[in-house]
């Protein structure tokens, strides 16, 4: 019997765990995830929880209840991985073996990372204690300036840190006191996001709503006293309340495991997700090396590639499915309506209809009502089908239906464009 462990159970492991014990067996396959606590986060809502959309209760679940009863869960914190004989050290003393080891301890916030940062009065959401905190002070904020601010990349869900400032407009705008907040954008990238066409559509979704962008700046510290960001090149960036989303790093036991880079990520391959240093250990999730956005998404479409690759893994067999960084990112905009990005590796973000060519409902690459509803739908969706391994009627082949590369001369959709070069998800 081969013994599986998956160090998580957050979304990849969780996930991978259900899709596996659904093909096998207890008898064949001997599943145990590992995590620090019984409480699953559903992470997506701590970007609606400081502005009133959901609490606490909507958005935490025990983790035992998505798991099989034939799957262990053991709780406790992680010391070290030893390759070298295939075991798992917590930091109790228990040791667990493997003969296939999954890592999805994905990413944490570390604001003590940047001086200052970690101040009571510097806020950020990417936890539930911190989304928790910033609703207080939203609650409590009367007027004056609200900065958000991006550390660095890559960071869990990278698109949230934009949303969480079309929401503020939003939410002060229904309030009636959008005249007493200015907003101001503050990002070490030289535009809004990551990928050019999105930026320049999001560029003027900042114009219309009157906020403001500094870019390129490379944040040194906080200074809470003079409340300033202050950039290494001594630009200074006042507040008088600052979300700073902080240096996102994987779990300090890869790095006492000496599998990680600098900001703790193991390496692996892009397409496989299996490891660089072994080939019995795979990266789920957000704690490896993918070139593409930590998000949901993204381990849900990784996750089916795992297992198309897993019968040939068993055997020993080349792994012949390929990821080819897949990503859907919904972007809340504020006042009932969202964007929604759709790219991999090799694209900018399409245009076009999802899941539905010309029927949709939903836009790509534009605002509408139908991309804001579904984000809040997702949540029923995640507990109830993505969580439990179920399937969805969302996979690779279909994310291409009625899409466009924009600026491809022959206008022709992402199928054709795709017959026209490499099939998606080949290796290059």
């Amino acid at each position: 019997m081969r013994r599986l462990l998956i160090l998580g159970g957050g979304t990849a492991g969780t996930m991978v765990a259900n899709k596996l014990r659904a093909a096998h067996p207890a008898s064949e396959l001997s599943i145990t995830v590992v995590d620090r606590d019984n409480e699953h986060h559903y992470q997506p809502g701590y970007l609606f929880l400081p502005f009133g959309t959901y609490d606490t209760g909507k958005i935490t679940k025990p983790r035992r209840k998505y798991l099989p009863n034939d799957v262990d869960l053991v709780l406790g914190e992680i010391d070290r991985i030893n390759v070298g004989d295939k075991t798992v050290a917590l930091l109790d003393g228990r040791t667990l073996s493997w003969d296939t080891l999954i890592v999805a301890t994905g990413v944490e916030p570390r604001p003590d990372l940047t001086p200052g940062a970690d101040s009571e009065d510097v806020h950020h959401f990417y936890d539930l204690p911190g989304a928790v905190a910033l609703r207080e002070a939203i609650r409590e904020f009367r007027g004056g300036r609200l900065v958000v601010h991006l550390t660095d990349l890559p960071i869990k869900c990278p698109v949230a840190p934009l949303e969480f400032i079309f929401l503020a407009d939003g939410f002060f705008r229904e309030r009636g006191s959008r005249h007493k907040v200015e907003l101001v954008y503050v990002t070490p990238l030289d535009a809004a996001f990551t990928k050019p066409v999105a930026s320049r559509e999001l560029g003027s979704m900042f114009t219309d709503r009157e906020i403001a962008l500094e870019a390129d700046f490379a944040v040194e510290r906080v200074d809470t006293e003079s409340k300033e960001l202050v950039s290494y090149d001594d630009r200074r960036v006042p507040y008088d309340l600052l979300v700073s989303i902080p240096l996102n790093l994987g779990a300090e036991y890869v790095a006492r495991s000496g599998l990680g880079d600098e900001l703790n990520l193991v390496p692996c391959d892009k397409h496989t997700m299996q490891a660089d240093a072994h080939s019995d250990i795979f990266m789920l999730g957000d704690g490896g090396t993918l070139p593409t956005s930590k998000a949901g998404s993204v381990a849900h479409f990784s996750v089916d590639i795992f297992m198309e690759n897993w019968p040939h893994y068993l055997t020993g067999e080349p792994l012949p499915h390929s990821f080819d960084g897949h990503a859907n990112c919904f972007i809340e905009t504020g006042l009932g309506k969202g964007m929604l990005l759709d790219f991999n590796y090799g694209t900018e973000p399409y245009t076009g209809k999802f899941p539905l060519p010309v029927v949709g409902p939903m836009t790509l690459l534009g605002e509408s009502r139908a991309n804001h509803l579904a984000k809040l739908a997702f949540r029923w969706v995640y507990w109830e089908f993505l969580l439990k391994g179920r399937p969805l009627p969302f996979t690779t082949d279909m994310m291409l239906l009625g899409k466009r590369v924009e600026g491809d001369a022959s206008g022709l959709t992402v199928t054709d464009w795709a017959r026209r070069k490499l099939p998606v998800g080949t290796k290059n």
